[in-house]
């Protein structure tokens, strides 16, 4: 059956281009929130339609965004492996494979037999360039690939490392075959929000990490090293700062929950135990028990996803939301990190921008430290809002990231270092520049014009099982994940109840469905295993005997 998809207009103009192009290698550079994922999505779907027979593998940065990106793909029919592995083969009933950079770094050569011919979608190519071994691999696993798409949300440099299919111009900047900036969003209305910058001054204390005693507020200038000291001050769990910036970004969570119910906060940390300092902090001072959502944490994909469709007003982490995550609810944000970047504050303000159709009006909030660099950094972002929503017929010149890694730590320190924050409380409101009442202007809702309207041809077939049958409930990432956990805990059971291990039950169960592995079944197989396992368990159960 053909499915329709309604695209916003860069959508459809970058479509255009993407279908124009002569070679393997298409960049394409949107802000956050504006639909990167559909806009991919809908090209490998175009693509597919010229030529079924090919696979489709897509490399993300992180585990949690697999799984976003799978959810995403369903909903067009696409049916995309999320627990890819060299030592299997891929089911049957899937287009493709979903893995991250990480995983490429590891099984480049294995990944390049996948990739050959195939569809490669690289979402957030400059995370390529973050190790030397990591650009390597990406070249090896996808040298052969027919076509190469690559994702970015916001423009990025070479640096030292010039990442793999992106041509850069005289300066290092990567090249992109389609731009679409965050000024450009604003000014078509109904795709992002307007975000407001509350900078909150302080006065710390703190001894340096050559024993020197100072105390400065972010109006002081000082040298680089004294700078980061100051900002991890400032944001020290043990001070008064954090704890007033986060009961100011409470109070405006709990003005914006009158009207937006749901609406919620993040706090993005400057490592682990720093977010679980922050979330004591909200505890105690605020009355609200924060999810923590950290990387070594198991479960931390689903409590972001749980986060994500649930009514909790916060929620803190340290690197896993500040990219690509998708949590249109979020709109108050308290930059907490002592990475400062302008790529990495980018990324994190992009958190708070996706548009919510039905709101009207929605300005989002990231609450900051009035350190020199974060206020840069905001001040280039507020100058486009401001020209932007005045509809001024010049647009202010384009700022982009100076900086081609994700992440950069300030102020580390020597080991021996004698640095100790000493006190640091916040001074003053939020900046009068911040009182501009133009991010106020009610925003146009998405453009309904039916010429944006795609209607895509049926997903290439997958092997079926049993002939057609309705779409189901759930994706069907979620559904093949799902059905592998039930098999899981069947054998779990089966291995209580019988006289045998799990390798002795995994292969008689494989037996009776005729597969070999797990990994490598079809919905409808591992539909068929866990059927005969409840079978077996009631036999069992009843009978004592296998």
């Amino acid at each position: 059956m053909a499915r329709n998809l309604r695209l916003r207009r860069w959508q459809k103009a970058a479509l255009d281009h993407f279908l124009a192009a002569d070679g393997p290698n298409f960049l394409a550079v949107a802000t956050p929130g504006s639909g990167k994922t559909t806009f991919a999505l809908a090209a490998v779907r175009l693509s597919l339609a010229a030529r079924p027979e090919r696979r489709v593998v897509i490399i993300a940065p992180t585990q949690h965004l697999k799984r976003q990106w799978a959810d995403a793909a369903s909903a067009l029919d696409l049916h995309l492996e999320t627990q890819w592995s060299p030592s299997r083969r891929l089911p049957a009933d899937v287009h493709g494979l979903i893995t991250t950079y990480q995983q490429v770094a590891m099984n480049a050569p294995e990944l390049a037999g996948q990739a050959a011919d195939a569809i490669v979608v690289l979402d957030e190519v400059h995370h390529a360039g973050d190790e030397q071994a990591w650009g390597e691999a990406v070249r090896v696993a996808c040298a052969g690939a027919a076509v190469r798409l690559s994702l970015s949300g916001t423009p990025f440099r070479s640096d030292t490392r010039a990442i793999p299919f992106v041509r850069y111009d005289g300066n290092g900047m990567a090249h992109p075959d389609v731009e679409y900036g965050y000024g450009d969003a604003l000014r078509d209305g109904g795709v992002v929000r307007p975000v407001r910058f509350p900078r909150i001054d302080g006065e710390m204390e703190w001894i340096g990490s050559d024993g020197t005693h100072t105390e400065a507020s972010f109006a002081d200038h000082l040298d680089q090293t004294a700078s980061a000291q100051r900002l991890r001050t400032a944001l020290s769990v043990e001070g008064d700062w954090i704890g007033e910036v986060l009961v100011r970004a409470h109070e405006k969570l709990v003005a914006i929950r009158r009207v937006h119910p749901d609406a919620a906060g993040l706090v993005i940390a400057s490592d682990q135990e720093h977010a679980r300092g922050i979330a004591q902090v909200l505890r105690r001072r605020c009355g609200v028990d924060a999810v923590v959502a950290l990387s070594e944490d198991a479960a931390a994909s689903r409590r972001i996803a749980e986060f994500a469709v649930d009514s909790r007003p916060w929620i803190v982490a340290v690197r896993m939301i500040s990219e690509g995550v998708d949590i249109p609810r979020l709109r108050v944000g308290v930059f907490a990190t002592t990475t400062t970047t302008e790529l990495f504050f980018r990324q994190a303000v992009g958190r708070l921008v996706r548009w919510t159709r039905g709101l009207g009006s929605q300005p989002a909030f990231m609450f900051l430290p009035d350190d020199p660099r974060l206020r840069h950094h905001a001040g280039a972002i507020a100058e486009q809002r401001r020209h932007s929503l005045r509809r001024t017929d010049e647009m202010g010149e384009r700022v982009v990231a100076d900086e081609g890694q994700l992440v950069r730590r300030e102020g580390n320190e020597e080991q021996m270092s004698l640095f100790a924050p000493l006190a640091a409380r916040a001074i003053g409101g939020p900046t009068p520049a911040e009182a501009d009442p133009d991010d106020m202007l009610a925003m146009p809702e998405p453009d309904d014009d039916e010429s944006l309207v795609l209607e895509l041809a049926p997903a290439p077939r997958v092997r079926q099982e049993g002939g057609p049958s309705p779409a189901p409930v759930l994706p069907a990432a979620t559904q093949r994940r799902l059905l592998r956990d039930a098999n899981a805990a069947a054998v779990a059971e089966l291995v209580r109840v019988v006289d045998a291990g799990h390798a002795q039950i995994n292969a008689e169960l494989n037996r009776r469905v005729g597969i070999q592995r797990v990994g490598e079944a079809t919905v409808g197989e591992l539909e068929r295993r866990r059927a005969a396992a409840v079978v077996w368990l009631a036999r069992a159960t009843t009978l004592h005997v296998p």
